[in-house]
Parts: structure tokens; C-alpha cells; sequence
């Protein structure tokens, strides 16, 4: 099995909310980058170009989308709201009704791999 299909079985299996959700994090990856890779590491899905950029688990109570480089990345929506200590990575969690600002999470996807490219956001 592949790493897309992988995910696609991780999302069935994800049977409720959260599994939705992570459908829903995973097509906006995708459309922000059409070269995007999406990878099967850690028992979840991740996303890389060139260098990991994000990931995204399923919880007991909730989703995490991991920025494996986030600590480096301007966030003016103030998304990240999970790893705050961390000298590296940050993320966004995710409660069931939560409402996804697609607009900015893909802001952040984009200055993820644009800060693995070297590049500024």
C-alpha cells in the first residue's frame, strides 16, 4: 500500500469528526501545492517538498496539523496554539465545531515549504 492510500485508509478508519477533518486538512494541503508529497511516516500522514512540512494526527478529543519548522514561520492569524515551547516545530489544534480558516492555515503551508526552499514567506 502506498502512503496516499495509507491515508485514504487512516481517514475511513477515522470514522467521525476528526476523521472529516483531516479529509478536509488534507485537501487543502494539496491544492496549496500542486508538487506537494504526501508520505506515511510516524503512523500518520505527512507532507513534504524537498523537506517535511506538516503533518496531521488524529486524537482522542482532537485533530493536530504539526509544522515541523513553524517556530520559524510568521503567523499573523495566530493559528498555532499547540507546542509553543518548543525551539522547532508548532501547531494547530483542532476541538470537534472548530471552524478551519483554510485561507490562513494555507498561508502557513506555503511559508512552510517556502522556508525549506530557503525562501522568505
Amino acid at each position: 500500500m502506498n502512503a496516499s492510500e495509507q491515508i485514504d485508509q487512516y481517514i475511513v478508519n477515522t470514522a467521525d469528526w476528526r476523521g472529516e477533518l483531516l479529509a478536509q486538512l488534507r485537501r487543502l494541503v494539496l491544492e496549496t501545492d500542486p508538487d506537494i508529497v504526501e508520505e506515511w511516516k510516524w503512523n500518520s500522514p505527512v507532507w513534504t517538498r524537498g523537506k517535511p512540512v506538516c503533518s496531521a494526527s488524529a486524537f482522542k478529543k482532537h485533530v493536530g496539523m504539526n509544522f515541523f519548522q513553524g517556530a520559524f514561520l510568521d503567523d499573523p492569524h495566530t493559528l498555532f496554539n499547540g507546542g509553543l515551547d518548543s525551539k522547532k516545530s508548532r501547531s494547530v489544534i483542532f476541538y470537534e465545531g472548530d471552524t478551519v480558516n483554510a485561507a490562513a492555515l494555507q498561508g502557513l503551508i506555503r511559508a512552510a515549504i517556502n522556508h525549506n526552499k530557503g525562501e522568505n514567506s
